[in-house]
């Protein structure tokens, strides 16, 4: 018998079959298998189909088993009373929650199951709880990742918490026996206690949802009178996002709304809301505008729903045009701060190290202090909370190249709380008067002219990955730093006399921490500043290797709209990683 969930008609488990074979698989295969599976303090993830872009749903024995260690792991690690578990669409996330779920019973956690939920939802579901998350994404990569998230109370574990999950996994691996242990818990699970568990999805998903709206709510704080009707268009590409509150919220706040790729699991284009992947929804916003001149956003998000980036109308053109990840993020740390511009007394932003000084720049202006960690939407958000501990009002945090954005008190990226934020400028003249200064109608194209300009390498172009031949990225690291002063010298004078460039430092985060100097590798991010006559950062180059991808990330952010500049950081910082692998 299939368990068939009733909202979406999907299966969510096989009643009469086991997860597991008749045959336990030898350890050195799920050891195979663990090695191409990415542990990063913001998920681990890896394929768990044949290939990148297979819908197939089965998992293999190898991965079947691997999926159960990472559950024991996570249970051995926490200690749960009751998880709430949840998954995004991609086709063998049934199979994983199959299993989680089976081995949360068998060693007597109760499990609250959302089956598709989106992340944000999960989450605050989570901190209405209390309580322990674990769910099962792999975010923006292809259709055949698939991965877990780990979080507490409305956020992602911190590195510590996760690092004790990944103690208690590895020494899985080492003991042949937990093989046969986490097969007779599974198969032993009390068939009832399962089904009493899937019965009850239905309630606790309306439950979740009815949270995250109240979550919303509380991040949207503002009473808009709509100067002129809005409508947004909603790229859903098949994601969790399909069966969340977007529709009802929107509509909740009198706003015109159309969604397609609205069906759960139907995954039409790349998941990452990037580049191409943007152009479907760029089109129908175009002609729907042409239509109706209310339409005016547009947005597309990930699988997991906390990536969304968005399209908008040009107010010159009248054509649809992508607002750039750094700049989004730029653009609605401009927006609340200045709202709250009088209401802040030590304001603050925390981003992390490969966001674009444009931010920088935004923040001066308006007297707030920034904060940087390493890449990691878990040490974001760690480092956010740091800070109000420390007495900082942090009311934005985010992540320049990846797209979206946190506003407090929520602790992860959300689509809606960046179309929040957008609806507060474009609902209320008064409110884009106090942005912009301006007081013309209010359009996304006043407030962009805002913005620094800057020359800034697209995380999803070709030119931003790099892969390199030696795995030690800590002795690729030394070796760049030791050559950077030679390097320097050796071009000062291009850099002095075409841009303007005297000087540099380095600067490393490693999680939370950010540390100034070469003196020796960190793990992190590594980003050289540029510096121009009065010392003053004008342009920087950065590198980390991925944690959830298997290449290194680079990435240039030049002052100015000079593509040469840009184009010549960027070709340097690459030449000089390739010296460094010799």
């Amino acid at each position: 018998m299939v368990y068939i969930d009733k909202q979406t008609n999907l299966p969510v488990a096989n009643l009469n079959r086991s997860p597991f074979a008749t045959d336990i698989p030898s350890m050195e295969l799920i050891r195979a298998s663990n090695e191409t599976l990415l542990k990063g303090v913001s998920g681990w993830r890896k394929v768990f189909a044949p290939s990148q872009e297979s819908f197939q749903r089965e998992l293999c024995q190898a991965d079947a088993y691997l999926v159960a260690f990472v559950t024991q792991a996570f249970i051995e690690a926490f200690k749960p009373r009751k998880v709430i578990l949840g998954l995004d669409t991609r086709p063998t996330g049934g199979a994983i929650a199959d299993i989680a779920t089976r081995l949360f019973l068998a060693r007597k956690v109760a499990v609250k199951h959302l089956f598709i939920s989106a992340a944000p939802e999960i989450m605050a579901y989570s901190a209405h709880e209390q309580s322990l998350f674990f769910y099962i994404s792999a975010s923006h990569n292809p259709v055949g990742y698939n991965g877990f998230k780990f979080g507490f109370a409305g956020g992602v574990v911190d590195a510590e918490a996760n690092e004790k999950v990944l103690e208690h996994y590895l020494a899985l691996l080492k003991k042949s026996e937990a093989l046969g242990q986490v097969k007779e818990a599974i198969e032993g699970v009390d068939k009832a206690e399962l089904i009493a568990t899937l019965d009850a999805i239905e309630a606790h998903k309306l439950s979740a949802l009815k949270h995250y709206a109240n979550l919303l709510k509380q991040t949207f704080n503002a009473q808009i009178k709509f100067h002129a009707p809005l409508g947004i268009v909603g790229d859903l590409n098949g994601s969790a996002r399909t069966l969340s509150i977007d529709k009802t919220f929107l509509t909740s706040l009198g706003i015109k709304t159309v969604f397609f790729n609205a069906e759960p699991g139907a995954i039409v284009h790349q998941i990452e809301p990037e580049g191409e992947a943007l152009e479907p929804c760029r089109r129908a916003l175009e002609e729907l505008y042409q239509e109706d001149q209310t339409f005016t956003l547009g947005y597309v998000c990930d699988n997991d729903g906390v990536r969304g980036n968005i399209v908008y109308i040009e107010q010159g053109s009248r054509k649809a045009a992508v607002i750039p990840s750094q700049k989004l993020l730029a653009l609605i740390a401009l927006i609340e701060l200045s709202l709250a511009k009088e209401k802040d007394s030590r304001p603050a932003l925390v981003v992390n190290d490969a966001t674009s000084l444009m931010l920088d720049e935004v923040a001066a202006k308006l007297g707030v202090t920034v904060f940087r960690s390493e890449v990691g939407e878990a040490n974001v958000v760690s480092l956010a909370a740091e800070k109000r501990r420390a007495g900082w009002q942090v009311r934005v945090a985010g992540e320049g190249p990846n797209g979206g954005n946190i506003i407090h008190p929520s602790r992860v990226r959300d689509p809606l709380n960046t179309l929040v934020t957008l609806i507060k400028l474009l609902g209320s003249k008064e409110n884009f008067k106090k942005v912009t200064n301006l007081s013309t109608r209010a359009s996304l194209s006043g407030a962009l002219a805002m913005l620094p300009l800057r020359t800034i390498t697209e995380i999803s172009s070709p030119e931003a990955k790099l892969s390199i031949k030696d795995g030690d990225l800590s002795r690729v690291k030394t070796n760049y730093l030791n050559r950077l002063p030679s390097e320097f010298a050796s071009r000062k004078e291009v850099l002095n006399k075409e841009f303007k460039i005297y000087s540099y430092r380095v600067e490393q985060t490693e999680g939370i921490k950010l540390r100034v100097g070469a003196e020796r590798p960190l793990q992190g991010g590594l980003k050289v500043l540029f510096l121009n006559k009065e010392g003053q950062a004008s342009d920087f180059i950065w590198m980390r290797s991925s944690r959830t991808e298997p290449f290194l990330r680079i990435i240039a952010d030049a002052q100015g709209t000079h593509q040469r500049r840009h184009d010549y950081l960027l070709a340097w910082q690459r030449e000089l990683i390739l010296k460094s692998q010799r």
